[in-house]
C-alpha cells in the first residue's frame, strides 16, 4: 500500500464512520473504483481505532464519569442504582452479541462477507430499514399516532433488554455495508428512542467493539491477509482520527434536528448502482480480493 492509498482510505474511514452508510464497505469500494488491492478486514479495523479515539475524546466526560462510577459500583453497592453504573453494565451487555459473532464468523467477515453483490444488498435493506425507522420516529415528533401509545423513549430509560437488541442489530455491522452506526441507530429508532438517544447509544456501544477488534487484527498488520504494511496503517489510522474527529461533532447536531433521510436515499442509490455494475459486468464481486481464488 502506497502512502497516498493510505492517505486516501485514511479520510474515507474518518468520513463515513460515524454516518450511516458504511466505512468498510467505503473503503472496500474506494479500493475498488481506483484499481487498488483490497486492503483487507484488519486494515480496516485497525483504522476503525483512530475514529473510535475521537469517540473517546468526544465524549470524554461521559464515559469518565461511567467507567469511574461502574468501577467504584464493584465495591460500594449504594452507587449500583447510579445510571452511570448502570450504563457501564449496559455497554458490557450490548457488546456481547458482536463479540461472540466476530469471533465466530471472523474467517466470513473477512472472505466471502467482502463481496460486492453482499455489500450492495446490505446498502440497500438496512438504508430501507433506516427509512422505515426514521419514518417512525418523525411520526412520533410531530404528534403521530405513534407518541400518542408511547412518547418516545431517552437514553435514562435504556433497559437490559433493549441493551441487548441495541447490540443484535450492532452485530449486523459485520457485514460491509450494513453500517455499525446505521444498523444500531436503527435499531434504537424501532425500540422507539430519539435520534439522539439511539446516536449517543450507538457511539458508546461501538467503543469496545471497535478497540477489541482493531487491536485484536494488528497481528495481522503486513501479514498474508492483506498488503497494508505497518507504516501505511498508522498513518491511514491518525488520518481518520483528524477527520472523524470534526465529523461526529457535525452528525452529533445533525441527529439532534434532522432526518436519517438523505442517508437513505444514498445508501439505495449506491447498493442499486454496485448491482448494476457488478451484473454489466464492469466490476467483479471480488475485484481486488486475495480470497476470491
Amino acid at each position: 500500500m502506497t502512502w497516498f492509498e493510505a492517505l486516501v482510505l485514511g479520510i474515507v474511514q474518518g468520513l463515513t464512520e460515524f454516518l450511516p452508510i458504511s466505512s468498510s464497505a467505503h473503503i472496500r469500494l474506494t479500493a475498488v473504483v481506483a484499481g487498488w488491492e483490497d486492503p483487507g478486514a484488519a486494515f480496516t479495523a485497525v483504522t476503525q481505532i483512530g475514529t473510535e479515539v475521537a469517540i473517546l475524546i468526544y465524549f470524554r466526560k461521559d464515559i469518565w464519569a461511567i467507567v469511574t462510577t461502574w468501577t467504584r459500583s464493584l465495591f460500594d453497592r449504594s452507587l449500583r442504582s447510579d445510571p452511570n453504573a448502570r450504563m457501564g453494565w449496559l455497554v458490557i451487555v450490548g457488546s456481547v452479541p458482536i463479540a461472540v459473532l466476530g469471533i465466530l464468523l471472523k474467517d466470513t467477515v473477512e472472505g466471502p462477507f467482502r463481496d460486492l453483490r453482499l455489500i450492495a444488498l446490505g446498502f440497500i435493506v438496512l438504508g430501507i430499514a433506516l427509512g422505515v425507522a426514521d419514518r417512525m420516529a418523525t411520526q412520533a415528533e410531530r404528534g403521530g399516532r405513534h407518541r400518542a401509545r408511547k412518547p418516545l423513549k431517552e437514553l435514562n430509560q435504556l433497559s437490559v433488554r433493549d441493551g441487548v437488541f441495541f447490540g443484535l442489530w450492532q452485530a449486523l455491522a459485520l457485514i460491509p455495508g450494513a453500517s455499525r452506526s446505521g444498523a444500531t441507530i436503527t435499531g434504537g429508532l424501532f425500540l422507539g428512542y430519539t435520534r439522539e438517544a439511539a446516536a449517543r447509544y450507538a457511539f458508546l456501544l461501538a467503543i469496545p467493539a471497535v478497540m477489541g477488534s482493531g487491536f485484536y487484527e494488528l497481528r495481522e498488520i503486513g501479514g498474508d491477509t492483506g498488503h497494508a504494511g505497518w507504516g501505511a496503517t498508522l498513518f491511514a489510522t491518525l488520518v481518520s482520527f483528524a477527520i472523524g474527529w470534526a465529523v461526529i461533532a457535525w452528525f452529533m447536531r445533525w441527529v439532534s434536528t434532522r432526518s436519517f433521510m438523505p442517508f437513505v436515499w444514498y445508501r439505495i442509490v449506491v447498493g442499486v448502482a454496485i448491482l448494476v455494475l457488478v451484473w454489466a459486468g464492469v466490476l467483479e464481486p471480488l475485484a481486488g480480493a486475495e480470497f476470491g481464488g
